[in-house]
Parts: structure tokens; C-alpha cells; sequence
């Protein structure tokens, strides 16, 4: 089984709570109706096929966290997820954070 050099203990923890499966819900945008509502993809499993095998990944449950601020999070606040569902979920969160104005700037013109 293949797993991370770094973090591995809080790695295999959140591997362990999901069930080394991805716990995408569709946040990414895609449904997932094979998965009856769940990613399907398991790690070291072939994602499809022809494919290689998945590696899932330790990242926070809320897509829009970076940097630091995910490296500081406990394991309760991370979830297994596979790259695709990662990254959708990020593009899908940041896509609706652009059209929502700060506080700071709705407050600025307020009458």
C-alpha cells in the first residue's frame, strides 16, 4: 500500500475514518450516481480500466482552505479525497466565493 512520507500517522487516520474510499458527496460537481451518491474511487484501486491506480489524498473537509491554514488543521476538519474530487470541489468553491462580496465591501457603500 502506498501512503505519504510526510504525515502519514494523521494520513492513515482519515484513510481509516473514510474507508479508503474518497468522501467527495458531489461537492465537485459531478453527482457521482455509480457511487450511489459517493465517489467510488478507492485507494491504490484502478479509477477506471485502463487507468492507474488512485491515490487519495488528506485535505481539508472545506475546499477553500489553503496554505498554512490546512497544515494547522486537526484530523477532525480532514477528509480522504481523490485529486478529481479535490480539485473540482476547489474550482466549484472558489467559482461561488468570486460572485459574494467581502463584508468589508458590502458595508462600504451601505445606506
Amino acid at each position: 500500500m502506498s501512503e505519504p512520507i510526510a504525515y502519514a500517522d494523521a494520513w492513515r487516520r482519515v484513510m481509516r475514518a473514510a474507508g479508503w474510499r474518497c468522501q467527495c458527496r458531489g461537492e465537485c460537481g459531478n453527482p457521482h450516481k455509480s457511487g450511489q451518491g459517493r465517489c467510488p474511487h478507492e485507494h491504490d484501486r484502478p479509477a477506471r480500466k485502463r487507468g492507474g491506480p488512485v491515490r487519495l489524498i488528506a485535505a481539508p473537509a472545506d475546499p477553500t482552505v489553503t496554505g498554512l491554514a490546512a497544515a494547522r488543521l486537526a484530523r477532525e476538519h480532514l477528509r480522504a479525497w481523490c485529486p478529481p474530487c479535490r480539485d473540482g470541489a476547489r474550482r466549484t468553491a472558489n467559482r461561488a466565493a468570486r460572485g459574494r462580496p467581502e463584508a468589508a465591501q458590502r458595508d462600504l457603500f451601505g445606506l
